[in-house]
């Protein structure tokens, strides 16, 4: 065989081989977030279930493509929750920015169903749909800088409150009929999204308490971005603690950004402790250093 002919066979399995790598990568990633929701099962006795967006990870052609919670999420949730005893615990761990409230309300009003203890986790964030599942647990874990948001719904990516709020202030015979439709439209939003809230946390915190949390969260109050913390997020009452299991933080590692995007944060991954500094030879201070 010609040198030619060897280097052109391994032209191509160069070739072959980098095609095959990312899905080999997906595979072995798609195994180890399995493992690490085994050790939660085992560890809690427990159904663990993710709602995992991860919207940097996603690109085509360089550009980011958004992911938002849908129905076909809503599908997958269900069917994981009816495949559980209802004997067993729930455990799901949420990162979202939210999305189709339809989706949302009916994986709260499920596990609201449940018969055992549901418990949701919010590394992050849960944000809009994400934070009105987080309504439905018995318990929310946070982490201690992670927040939740309003679940104000949007008309045509506007606020339907601020949609309301302008109508108001004119004229009825100066708006047009698509900006009465709209304002019809947002003012059923408004109440079918308060009364969803009520009707899932009204057994736990008791009607009056629901219908201020409703009308908090759901009328306007904040920008739809607002970062709820958990110290707010307990003011309304919600039961919220923030003891997150450290495979839940393992796990969400096995979600990686998009290789084709540089890392814009950098660390030493491991654990950093006060004394460290004595083991290093020759450490400065800022100051100390030399210019």
């Amino acid at each position: 065989m010609e040198i030619n002919e060897i280097l052109w066979i391994l032209i191509l399995l160069f070739f072959l081989g980098s095609s095959m790598l990312p899905a080999l990568q997906r595979e072995l990633r798609k195994r180890a977030r399995l493992g690490k929701l085994h050790e939660l099962e085992r560890n809690r006795g427990s159904r663990a279930i993710t709602l995992i967006h991860r919207q940097e990870a996603l690109a085509f052609l360089g550009v980011p493509l958004l992911r938002y919670m849908d129905i076909d999420d809503s599908e997958q949730v269900l069917r994981a929750i009816r495949l559980t005893d209802p004997e067993v615990p729930i455990d799901l761990i949420l990162h979202t920015p939210g999305g189709l409230v339809l989706a949302a309300e009916q994986i709260a009003r499920a596990l609201c169903s449940h018969r055992a203890p549901v418990k949701v986790v919010v590394p992050h964030y849960a944000m809009s749909g994400g934070t009105l599942i987080a309504l439905a647990a018995d318990e929310v874990v946070m982490d201690a800088n992670a927040v939740l948001g309003p679940v104000d719904p949007q008309i045509r990516d506007m606020p339907a409150a601020s949609i309301l709020k302008a109508v108001s202030q004119k004229d009825i015979n100066e708006l047009d009929d698509e900006t009465l439709i709209l304002a019809d439209v947002g003012r059923k939003a408004l109440r079918q999204v308060r009364q969803t809230i009520v009707g899932i946390v009204a057994d736990r915190i008791g009607k009056e308490a629901a219908r201020e949390l409703a009308e908090k969260l759901a009328s306007g109050t904040w920008t739809h971005d607002y970062p709820i913390t958990v110290g707010e997020a307990q003011e309304m009452g919600l039961t919220v603690k923030t003891e997150v299991p450290e495979h839940v933080y393992e796990l969400m590692e096995l979600y990686p950004q998009s290789p084709l995007r540089r890392p814009s944060v950098q660390y030493i991954p491991a654990p950093r402790r006060e004394d460290d500094s004595a083991a290093v030879p020759g450490n400065q201070t800022w100051e100390g250093q030399s210019r």
